[in-house]
């Protein structure tokens, strides 16, 4: 890294990022294996998920409207336990490596919301990594109460995130579309950046908490508990290209925060409410 830090041609492709950032992370749930859920969303595509060890096999089925084509394979798969009967699953696609799943299943609830992110080219309308948000209900479960939905709910905190011993980061979460974030430890301390970011609620103080770069070619979707503001826990993977822009980069990594501080707007400033 340069003194420089306006100078983002300097900072660190997302393979550099990843030694060492996941020593956060949860240990995989065996809880799935042999079972099978298939997630419907609004258009009536089906996908059928049969989960094994370290694996998930699939089926995609569209639905009208739908102009995916049907297709089928097993992928590796890390699955992680993030509460009681509420899991998250995470995948690369083999047959499309420009494509990387993130499925959370409440199996509580019987609702799943999968995000879909897809590393495609960087225009002047939206960054290189876009992402696809479709909250499902489960075929095999009875859904009882709310399904995933957006949520403007973290808007306004500020929080701490450690991913290890020497990685160290901040969010302030702004408005319904961008937060900010800044490095306090590791190889990119010192830099910071206002990026796009998509928040969805699963359960009461359980969030998905996605976001999409504009500097490195790179997304990431994380899942955070938030009910204990001195205990946070998150899980999630980051998803883009590698060094020399050929190849994909896909990590799974976990941290443990806090809630900073708490910035609450007067009603007719309420970034929360002017979208």
């Amino acid at each position: 890294m340069t003194d420089n830090l306006s100078d983002t041609s300097t900072w660190l492709p997302l393979d550099g990022l990843a030694p060492g950032f996941d020593a956060s992370k949860a240990e995989s749930s065996p809880d799935l294996e042999g079972r099978t859920f298939t997630v419907v969303d609004d258009r009536g595509t089906r996908i059928v998920h049969t989960f094994g060890p370290g694996t998930v096999s699939w089926e995609y089925q569209p639905g009208e409207g739908d102009p995916t084509e049907p297709a089928k394979q097993t992928d590796a798969c890390e699955v992680v336990r993030v509460d009681e009967d509420l899991y998250y699953a995470q995948f690369h696609h083999d047959y499309l490596p420009n494509e990387a799943v993130s499925l959370f299943l409440d199996l509580r609830s019987g609702y799943a919301l999968a995000v879909i992110s897809i590393i495609g080219e960087k225009t002047s309308e939206h960054v290189a990594v876009q992402q696809v948000f479709a909250p499902s209900r489960i075929e095999e479960l009875e859904q009882h109460g709310e399904r995933p939905a957006p949520t403007t709910e973290l808007i306004g905190r500020r929080v701490q995130w450690v991913y290890s011993s020497e990685h160290a980061y901040e969010h302030v979460y702004l408005s319904p579309h961008w937060y900010t974030w800044q490095c306090l430890a590791g190889p990119e301390r010192g830099l910071a950046d206002t990026d796009e970011q998509s928040t969805w609620r699963l359960r009461p103080g359980i969030c998905v908490f996605a976001w999409r770069e504009k500097v490195i070619p790179c997304a990431s979707v994380t899942v955070a508990d938030h009910r204990n503001q001195k205990a946070l826990r998150s899980h999630g993977v980051l998803f883009g290209t590698d060094e020399a822009g050929t190849g994909q980069t896909h990590f799974t990594f976990g941290a443990h925060g806090r809630l900073l501080s708490n910035t609450v707007h007067p009603v007719e400033y309420d970034p929360a409410g002017n979208r």
